[in-house]
């Protein structure tokens, strides 16, 4: 029976949605596992129940999960607390000069679900530091969509072999 890897995302300048996308790549190197990339804007229970194990990617905003991400993680909280136990994550962030907030947030929830990591998260730092550079196309670098797809790859396989 194929696993099902789910890549929820968000991005207003386009970062973390080429981080997501990159993640998605990776992960379709993997036989036996179904990908599925979503926007949090579109993203729901379902979704997640439907899933053997997940990706968040999302920006970070004034040091905080952005708040599309957040009101998915707000619409889908509940409906599947103590249904997705023991479900592999992983996190990607980009963020301008920190990112770890963001991951904490995360992380906290994840933990409130009972999921289990799957790999450390992966921030992406753009530098974006003023209100021009933050509001910016952001465009990743080779290095970091790399990463994103090993990442990907890496949670797909574990998936594809029972072991994450």
């Amino acid at each position: 029976m194929a696993k099902t890897l789910l890549i929820v995302w968000h991005s207003l300048t386009g970062g973390a949605r080429q981080m997501a996308e990159a993640a998605a790549e990776g992960a379709c190197r993997e036989d036996g596992v179904a990908v599925v990339l979503k926007p949090a804007s579109e993203a729901g229970p379902d979704d997640l129940l439907a899933a053997d194990g997940y990706i968040f990617a999302c920006p970070e905003n004034l040091a905080a999960i952005a708040g599309v991400m957040k009101a998915f993680f707000d619409r889908c909280y509940y409906p599947v607390l103590g249904r997705i136990e023991g479900r592999p994550y992983a996190t990607l962030v980009c963020a301008g000069t920190d990112g770890a907030n963001a991951v904490r947030q995360i992380a906290r929830i994840a933990t409130g679900w009972r999921l289990k990591p799957a790999a450390e998260p992966r921030i992406v730092l753009t530098h974006a530091d003023t209100p021009e550079a933050i509001l910016a196309p952001k465009r990743i670098g080779s290095g970091d969509l790399e990463t994103c797809r090993d990442l990907g790859h890496a949670l797909a396989a574990g998936l594809a072999m029972g072991i994450v």
